[in-house]
């Protein structure tokens, strides 16, 4: 379990450049940020820890699957459900490519208004 740490600090950080412009809430006891004033399901991105894995949870890949287009199969196979991407491991050529799609994901999530 000691490498969850690793892990956990990994995802978390690629969360951090958006910090400044998203506020940290829960949904279901899961931490995640959305934009000031969303509504409980229109968050961004959250990570959460469990027993078996560390589990990054991305909402807006279920509303927009296209993010995933040339996804490579390493990280598709890490995808379980339609927002969460499960890491035991830090494989950093995953997490960059996740990195990018977040980045990639990030500005069309907060021109929305719901």
């Amino acid at each position: 379990m000691a490498d969850f740490d690793a892990v956990e600090s990994r995802l978390e950080r690629i969360l951090d450049p958006y910090r400044d412009r998203l506020e940290a809430a829960t949904i279901y006891g899961m931490p995640i940020l959305r934009r000031p004033g969303a509504k409980a399901h229109d968050w961004f991105a959250g990570v959460q820890r469990t027993d078996s894995a560390v589990k990054f949870n991305f909402l807006p890949m279920h509303g927009d699957p296209s993010l995933l287009d040339g996804a490579s199969l390493a990280l598709l196979k890490r995808r379980s459900g339609a927002s969460v991407f499960r890491f035991t491991t830090v494989e950093e050529p995953l997490v960059a490519e996740l990195e990018a799609i977040v980045a990639r994901a990030f500005e069309p999530y907060v021109g929305v208004r719901a």
